[in-house]
């Protein structure tokens, strides 16, 4: 979610450069000629909210169809793992001096706390719970995200200084899901059961992505989601999406407690490999959504009021949406509607919220402003 660095382009001239050393220039936003930004990670972002769209769009359809249960499923196996591995990708360079620090709190802390406080007016008045508390301790629906954005950015110094990254923080999420005593404070099992994802991302390179986008890949990606569709409708009417969500223990999912580490081991294989057959076939060059991968942020936390209010104001009772036509014309309705929330337009109506600049609340820092007349001296230079 984490828009590209866009660095300064260096005036030397280069030798040709090989397809995997492009692939590192278009991701740091350091390609030839002009600064820009990789179109394939706000391809990728794009296609990513759409589907937690339209996974939202079938919730109200899953009880009375399994087919809408197993493509539920499926969908909720990776759209947000693989939201969460570009996060981390994105990442990588976060550290704790103060104008990043600022950066997260004015585009995740802040938001966070506008959009649940919106959220719980929103319950008062439009849904079922006119006494729906004011909390920033229990995020409601899609702004768990946030808290945890927010916690896994401020642990990336602590990563790189881990001698097994990735396996310790699977650890993490294997012990999160047999202790019923994290509670729901923060969302904190989400947070700690989504966390392997993040720290794969921030030890991806630039030439991972290329390596998943290969022929090869797009090739035998095909018969993997086919056989992931199948076993998704399989195992709908025998078992509970809720597994899906990683916001329980399995104690509480009336589970044993071995229970949740194989389901979290497998859950989390499963997800990382429909991840790669996702990014297989995510195109690499500029499209007509590409623009809308910048606003992925927006149609997230946007498109919650329209997917808890169609259920408040009772839009699925129609009999209409559960039939197969019904059930595609929701489907491109909500594929349209948070298409929409992604436009420029819309972001430019919600930056306040979204993206404050809030230079009010912070002390100027002297290490950047010397930064700032280093960069200016060299572009003049430059010139």
């Amino acid at each position: 979610m984490s828009r590209t660095a866009l660095l300064p382009v260096v005036a030397d001239p280069a030798p040709a450069a090989t397809p995997a050393a492009e692939a590192v220039k278009a991701a740091k936003g350091t390609g030839p000629g002009r600064r820009q930004r990789d179109p394939f990670f706000d391809n990728a972002k794009y296609l990513a909210i759409v589907l937690v769209a339209t996974g939202h769009c079938w919730e109200p359809l899953t009880d009375g169809s399994r087919t809408a249960e197993a493509l539920y499923m499926f969908v909720y196996a990776f759209h947000m793992p693989a939201f969460i591995v570009i996060s981390g990708f994105f990442s990588r360079g976060f550290d704790l001096r103060p104008d990043r620090l600022k950066r997260l709190i004015t585009g995740v802390a802040v938001p966070y706390v506008l959009f649940e406080s919106a959220y719980t007016v929103f319950r008062r008045i439009a849904g079922d719970d006119p006494d729906a508390p004011f909390t920033l301790l229990d995020p409601w629906f899609l702004t768990w995200f946030l808290v945890a954005l927010f916690v896994w950015r401020l642990t990336t110094p602590l990563w790189r200084v881990v001698r097994w990254p990735v396996p310790v923080a699977l650890l993490i999420a294997v012990l999160a899901s047999v202790s019923p005593g994290i509670g729901d404070d923060l969302d904190l099992q989400r947070v700690l059961q989504f966390l392997p994802f993040f720290v794969l991302g921030l030890f991806l390179k630039p030439v991972h992505f290329q390596l998943v986008r290969r022929r090869e890949v797009r090739i035998l990606s095909v018969p993997v989601v086919a056989g992931a569709l199948v076993l998704a409708y399989w195992a709908a009417p025998r078992m509970t999406s809720a597994w899906l969500y990683h916001r329980d223990s399995a104690q509480e999912l009336g589970a044993p407690w071995w229970a949740g580490i194989v389901m979290t081991l497998a859950l989390l294989g499963c997800s990382l490999v429909l991840t790669v057959c996702f990014l297989a076939w995510v195109p690499g060059r500029r499209t007509w959504f590409t623009v809308l991968g910048a606003g992925t942020l927006y149609g997230y936390l946007l498109h919650g009021f329209l997917a808890k209010g169609s259920r408040f104001w009772g839009w699925f009772d129609a009999g209409w949406t559960h039939t197969p036509y019904g059930e595609v014309a929701v489907t491109v309705v909500a594929a349209a509607v948070v298409t929409l929330l992604c436009t420029p337009p819309v972001r430019r109506v919600f930056r306040f919220a979204m993206e404050p600049g809030m230079a009010w609340a912070f002390r100027k820092d002297p290490a950047e402003a010397a930064r700032a007349r280093s960069r200016d001296c060299r572009g003049g230079t430059r010139a």
